[in-house]
């Protein structure tokens, strides 16, 4: 399954996208991080290793629904100063 794992400090979220095994605990030992989502900045932060995820789901790994809408969204471009 690929789901969110809880860090950071109390009422300062900050998430790892994991893929574990369904029955383990939330922050149990994944098998691999594959991205990491901080809700606290302004707009969310959202960084994917999107062809991992792609190999993830392909093996049959079922992913949350908070994740699936996460990675729904469209890529965040990255800034490209003007020449």
């Amino acid at each position: 399954m690929i789901r969110l794992s809880r860090m950071g400090a109390r009422k300062q979220p900050h998430y790892r996208i994991v893929v574990i095994e369904k029955a383990r605990a939330r922050n149990g030992r994944p098998v691999e991080v594959v991205g990491t989502y901080n809700p606290r900045t302004n707009p969310a932060s959202v960084d994917f290793k999107r062809d991992r995820v792609d190999y993830w789901v392909s093996k049959g790994a079922q992913m949350s629904e908070r994740v699936g809408k996460l990675y729904s969204q469209p890529p965040a471009a990255s800034a490209v100063p003007a020449a």
